[in-house]
């Protein structure tokens, strides 16, 4: 890759960083709207805790399957149908609100929709992250500290956002801005990455068949179990990833709703995290090259893991769960670059949308579990106890990185190549496997 600045080419790098950040943006608002909407109509933190689980199943199924999907229609394709799609499954929700006609069970399905085309296009547009840091004459490390950023910028104006519309519009009309989010980032992302060949679908030899399409998704897979690196990262993300969809969707705005201000601050303590996460990312992303990726991955996840857990389980005021969640947004700031980093290194790039499906997929398994035994968990035990436990959970899930050596490949994949573009070569993973 040439790093002559005169013949770099930002200009897709930066659309699709801003097409994600409105994209998740939205969600985040959606994430806040739904469970205050169902906590404020029904009262019941069960309740909550299944609307999540509708809408993180799909999700899980539609990652677990549609690699091979992305690969045959396209990138941009997919993506900007999976925005489109997302706009329509919003819409409806405040429209049936408003006109009287909403039930709990069209409240999941809407969600469930929501969900299932939400996933393709996320996958699809991360595994362009690679090809458009090279355009970008940029290195992959920094590259990818850009696009968490942008993501962690998102959440947190998202979360902001969310708390103040929720409180001054009420949050069934929140979903609506959150449908015009998605209706604004797929228009730009098809503009942003127009003509790019990597974009495109893929050209394939064998025609499409359920034989080919079995096999490319099988391919996917194995290339996850047979690497001990990318099975560890999503056997332990499996797991906090459950957890911290109980804390965000259940155990924190019940919380906030019991024992603090209500929804601004929910928005609050999420824009706090989210400011900090945001700072930890770009820091990771100019000088994180610097240090050894193992000890500062296994230091950040055990800093933000169970601190939070337990400082929300003591307290009842606003400020010391604000500065803890502070904390621990700087530390999960410069995970996703280093796990992002470790998998465009080791992943060619012709499995790339087949193994981050799979990695996606099983990363998320629980995810849709986690918020449904949180809700259940505290109408049954309380929230002091349900806080104890799942952060319990979570210090055991944060301390794999110690115990299991494999996960100190990280720095021997970071070492073993000096190109400047962060990549290794598309067969450097059998050197490791």
């Amino acid at each position: 890759m040439s790093e002559d600045l005169g013949t770099a080419d930002r200009r897709p790098l930066a659309t699709v960083l801003a097409a994600n950040f409105i994209s998740i943006a939205g969600n985040c608002l959606t994430y806040m709207g739904v469970p205050w909407f169902v906590l404020q109509s029904t009262h019941s933190a069960a309740k909550a805790g299944i609307v999540a689980f509708c809408t993180l199943l799909p999700a899980v199924l539609a990652a677990l399957v549609t690699g091979p999907v992305i690969d045959r229609l396209g990138r941009r394709h997919v993506s900007v149908a999976s925005d489109l799609a997302c706009a329509v499954a919003v819409a409806p929700i405040p429209l049936l609100h408003f006109a009287g006609l909403l039930q709990f069970w069209m409240l999941c399905v809407l969600m469930a929709m929501t969900g299932l085309f939400r996933a393709p296009g996320e996958t699809a547009r991360g595994v362009l992250l690679p090809p458009l840091a090279e355009r970008a004459a940029m290195p992959l490390a920094r590259a990818a500290g850009l696009y968490d950023g942008a993501a962690r910028c998102a959440a947190l104006t998202g979360s902001a956002l969310a708390g103040a519309l929720i409180a001054v519009l009420g949050a069934e009309n929140v979903l609506l801005v959150d449908a015009a989010t998605f209706a604004v980032a797929a228009p730009l992302f098809a503009f942003g990455v127009r003509g790019l060949p990597e974009a495109q679908p893929q050209r394939r030899a064998e025609p499409a068949s359920p034989r080919a399409y079995r096999r490319d998704l099988a391919e996917g897979c194995r290339f996850v179990a047979a690497t001990p690196l990318l099975l560890g990262l999503c056997l332990m993300t499996l797991v906090t990833r459950g957890l911290d969809q109980g804390w965000s969707a259940v155990l924190l705005p019940v919380q906030a709703r019991q024992e603090l201000g209500g929804a601004v601050d929910l928005g609050l303590l999420n824009a706090a995290f989210g400011i900090c996460a945001l700072t930890g990312a770009l820091v990771y992303g100019a000088v994180g090259s610097r240090f050894r990726r193992w000890p500062v991955f296994t230091i950040a996840f055990l800093i933000g893991g169970l601190p939070r857990f337990v400082v929300a389980a003591f307290t009842d005021t606003f400020t010391p769960l604000a500065m803890i969640m502070a904390v621990e947004g700087l530390a999960f700031g410069v995970l996703n670059p280093i796990m992002a980093t470790v998998t465009y290194e080791t992943v060619p790039e012709d499995l790339r949308s087949r193994v981050l499906s799979a990695t996606t997929a099983s990363v998320q398994l629980v995810t849709p579990l986690g918020a449904l035994a949180a809700g259940f968990l505290v109408d049954s035990a309380g929230l002091p106890f349900s806080l104890l436990a799942v952060g319990g959970v979570y210090l055991l899930a944060t301390l794999c990185p110690v115990i299991f050596p494999a996960w100190k490949q990280m720095d021997r994949i970071g070492s073993s190549h000096d190109r400047a573009d962060g990549s290794l070569p598309q067969d450097s993973a059998a050197k490791w496997v």
